[in-house]
């Protein structure tokens, strides 16, 4: 859901003053609020199996760690939550702040697409241009309901499509070295 009042840009600071509950997610994205609602069970079921297998592959390389749902706070006017985020030792000691939120680009976002037009929309629009502006990577667009990924990949200064996988397809990255596994894996069944 946006919350649009003309003439209105929303801060970080903006976000200490709005009710908190265990239920409500916001994000500012160009100043622009957006609130929503916990994901379905099925949603963060899928956000799991993608954090084990980056997981153990990151365990097992020792070369970074693997976030679920961290606070990313590029600036005062865009600060969002990603579903989950890999990002490398050496990266990760220069953009942690003290309260753990990361304030740079961490090298792969991903994001698990919610029911709705507005979802789709703000993970493949206003997202994608955020996070190529921000200097990510990789971008993983993971749709749990066709089952397929979409990856992004920084290419002359943005991000730009490189794949769609489904089915049985395999995703690997030059980020990741030695990481490979079948996306559906990140599927329950």
């Amino acid at each position: 859901m946006k919350q649009a009042i003309e003439g209105v840009r929303w801060t970080i600071y903006d976000l200490e003053v709005l009710p908190e509950n265990e239920w409500t997610r916001y994000e500012i994205i160009d100043g622009e609020l957006f609130m929503t609602r916990s994901p379905h069970r099925r949603h963060q079921q899928v956000c799991g199996k993608i954090f084990r297998q980056l997981d153990v592959w990151s365990d097992a390389s020792g070369l970074g760690e693997t976030i679920f749902a961290p606070g990313l706070i590029f600036s005062e006017a865009d600060s969002v939550i990603p579903d989950v985020v890999w990002v490398s030792r050496e990266r990760l000691a220069q953009i942690e702040d003290e309260a753990g939120h990361l304030t740079g680009a961490p090298e792969l976002v991903v994001e698990v697409l919610s029911a709705g037009k507005q979802h789709e929309l703000r993970d493949k629009k206003a997202k994608l241009k955020l996070y190529s502006v921000q200097g990510v990577q990789e971008y993983w667009i993971v749709d749990r309901f066709t089952k397929q990924v979409e990856v992004y990949r920084r290419e002359k200064a943005r991000l730009v499509l490189v794949a769609t996988l489904l089915g049985d397809d395999e995703i690997s990255s030059p980020l990741l070295p030695g990481f490979c596994c079948s996306i559906s894996c990140f599927f329950p069944e």
